[in-house]
């Protein structure tokens, strides 16, 4: 009973991956740079996996497709510029900092600053703003009023 309890625990501790058994190849050292390559390509159908961990057709293709580059003697950099020339740099989960895509990168922070900006802006203009005048009342209206409190 312990042990199959401890087998249990190691299957649940095991990575989660929808690689076949017909796709893994035969020198474990090119399986593993294709694994390592898969989890950086992100699945065209399920667009937040990776081709690693996605069980989509188009995912399999695309594994399959990393792993035939690499047999044919492509270094990592090759193969993953191999998928990237055909698919689009929308296939790399964490895409490059380069071209268009710097303002991409650079977004989140100016919106940032210029949040800070508009706030800090806001909050110097509400100090320096003047309070509003206080003008008294005059007798007569003062004599009204006293009128009008004394009927409730």
């Amino acid at each position: 009973m312990k042990h199959a309890f401890a087998v249990v625990l190691m299957l649940i501790a095991l990575p989660l991956s929808a690689v076949q058994p017909d796709e893994v190849l035969d020198d474990p050292v090119l399986e593993q740079r294709a694994r390592d390559l898969s989890k950086g390509l992100r699945c065209l159908v399920c667009q937040n996996e990776s081709i690693d961990e996605s069980e989509a057709p188009l995912a399999r293709d695309l594994r399959l497709l990393v792993r035939d580059r690499l047999v044919v003697g492509d270094t990592d950099d090759e193969a993953i510029a191999f998928i990237v020339d055909r698919y689009g740099e929308y296939v790399l989960l964490r895409p490059t900092v380069t071209g268009s895509n710097w303002l991409l990168w650079a977004a989140g922070p100016l919106m940032l600053l210029l949040a800070g900006g508009v706030g800090f802006g806001y909050l110097r203009t509400r100090q320096s703003a003047d309070e509003p005048e206080v003008i008294a009342l005059s007798d007569t209206e003062k004599n009204r009023l006293a009128e009008l409190l004394k009927d409730e």
